[in-house]
């Protein structure tokens, strides 16, 4: 319901007819293997497709300027040296454009921080609605 764009937690325990706290738990679980995912994203699948784009420049760059120097007509010797010149660019982009690499890791950041924020509002809500729980059963209990 959450991913449906419903982000009232208690509509959403009126829907599903269980206790606000159940949905409580459930998101703060939710939001923990988000954080958990996008760890795996940022310190395994990002280097690792990192190093294929690298990979696959620096090939296409070597047979293109085995084209250019092999070519016998001109202009597919100056379409492969406008290739190469591409590849340069994109490997010199890849290599240097820590800016966008910064960014992305700042903007990861921010979105962990404001997961961690939102679990411990969960949590406290979660023990709050607990406590609440608590003391109308005890005086429920006892009068």
């Amino acid at each position: 319901m959450l991913s449906k764009g419903e982000t009232n937690q208690s509509e959403i325990a009126r829907k599903l007819q269980v206790d606000k706290s159940v949905i409580c738990k459930d998101v703060a679980v939710i939001r923990k293997q988000a954080q958990e995912n996008l760890q795996h994203h940022i310190h395994e699948v990002v280097p690792e497709e990192y190093q294929k784009c690298m990979t696959g420049m620096k090939l296409n760059l070597k047979q293109t300027l085995e084209i250019a120097e092999t070519a016998a007509d001109p202009k597919t010797k100056l379409q492969a040296r406008a290739i190469a010149n591409d590849c340069y660019k994109y490997i010199m982009d890849l290599t240097t454009n820590g800016v966008v690499i910064t960014d992305a890791l700042k903007y990861v950041q921010g979105k962990l921080d404001h997961l961690n924020n939102q679990e411990k509002k969960l949590l406290r809500d979660i023990k709050e609605h607990g406590e609440e729980d608590e003391e109308t059963t005890t005086t429920n209990g006892v009068f």
